[in-house]
């Protein structure tokens, strides 16, 4: 696997990689990654596509860019990776041409699937398709529980409107789907929170997909107001800072959710995943040192199955609310990699609306918030 970077800030490219390579044809796949004004420009695809004549191109809005041990804003993160001996088949597909985000997931698959596929990342709009049933659909139709990864496209702390496109400029309400093919190339995940755990668990007793309304039969944003205190008078904004934990009947582990917004006529809150009944939760807050460390563990879990070699690839996704909570300290999380990994590992990412990945090796793939996940690809 051959790994060449560089990035737009301040209107002036910087190269990251030392490659200089002149016959940029062999590199099949190029990740574009940047803030939803800059990777809108009609300019920037169209000068990528003349770079790289015979890759993929796959782009997405962002909430801050990753690239290297670099945090970026209203930039652009650009990674093209050659691939020695692995296949790679990219597909895009629209909400405007499918039932339903479960319908998008089940039809990737159906799409992608073959005896040697081996990994499969997904990029996805962030604010029409609902990622909780797009990872539904994707489980459903995996018969050979092949790893799932990804996250969904970012907006800044807008929370207005997402664009992901392959080939061509991106738009709101697109699903791209990259599957991996052959027996060469090793894929290792990771996907931690950090956050601490208050209050006492309690039921979630009234809700629609994504929207709840009442918890152990009584008002969840009344409830959710009394805990937050003078915090509440700033929702939805601060909500970023405490997020509900989340135990699904049946699912492994515990999901985070993050709150995207609050509606005092109807007295809801809306959810960046479904928030299912039945379902048990509890009240998280941040300490920016778990945080760090949680980044660590995630980098760490990812290295660890891939039998001893080190990544030539990692690819962080992390959730917009952590870089919120962390401030200044937000290049801690991504600094931590190079302590892990060392210095011959590419790293690219960007700052999400949810992140996807399995919670342990062979596990299905989950919806998170507020995590930072890994995946590591090298190639043997």
């Amino acid at each position: 696997m051959i790994v060449k970077q560089k990035y737009f800030l301040d209107d002036k490219w910087i190269n990251v990689s030392s490659r200089n390579d002149e016959n940029n044809d062999k590199y099949q796949l190029v990740l574009v990654f940047g803030s939803t004004e800059q990777i809108r420009k009609p300019e920037i695809s169209q000068e990528l596509k003349k770079e790289f004549p015979k890759a993929n191109i796959v782009l997405s809005s962002t909430a801050g860019e990753i690239i290297e041990n670099l945090v970026i804003d209203n930039g652009i993160a650009v990674t093209a990776i050659s691939f020695e001996k692995t296949g790679i088949k990219c597909i895009q597909k629209k909400i405007t041409d499918q039932h339903s985000s479960h319908a998008i997931g089940k039809s990737i698959m159906n799409d992608l699937s073959s005896e040697d596929l081996c990994g499969i990342l997904i990029i996805s709009d962030g604010t029409i398709i609902n990622g909780g049933e797009l990872v539904d659909g994707l489980n459903e139709s995996n018969k050979m529980n092949i790893p799932i990864v990804g996250g969904l496209a970012g907006d800044g702390a807008n929370f207005k409107q997402t664009y992901t496109g392959l080939n061509e400029l991106p738009e709101a309400g697109n699903v791209i789907a990259i599957g991996f093919y052959g027996s060469h190339l090793l894929i290792g995940h990771g996907s931690m929170g950090g956050w601490n755990e208050f209050g006492r668990e309690r039921t979630i007793t009234k809700s629609v997909k994504n929207v709840l309304y009442e918890i152990d039969g009584n008002s969840a944003l009344k409830l959710y107001k009394e805990y937050l205190g003078e915090f509440a008078n700033s929702l939805p904004s601060s909500a970023l800072l405490f997020p509900l934990s989340l135990m699904v009947e049946g699912k492994e582990g515990k999901l985070v959710r993050t709150i995207l917004g609050i509606d005092d006529e109807n007295d809801c809150m809306t959810f960046a995943g479904n928030m299912p009944e039945g379902s048990r939760v509890r009240l998280m807050k941040s300490n920016q040192d778990n945080l760090v460390n949680a980044s660590g563990e995630a980098a760490s879990s990812s290295y660890l199955q891939l039998k001893g070699l080190k990544p030539q690839l990692s690819i962080l996704i992390s959730c917009v609310g952590r870089k919120l909570v962390m401030h200044s300290r937000i290049a801690e999380e991504v600094e931590i990699m190079n302590e892990t990994f060392g210095d011959n590992t590419a790293i690219a990412g960007f700052y999400s609306y949810g992140e996807i990945s399995p919670f342990l090796a062979g596990g299905k793939c989950e919806l998170h918030n507020q995590t930072m996940t890994i995946t590591s690809f090298t190639e043997v």
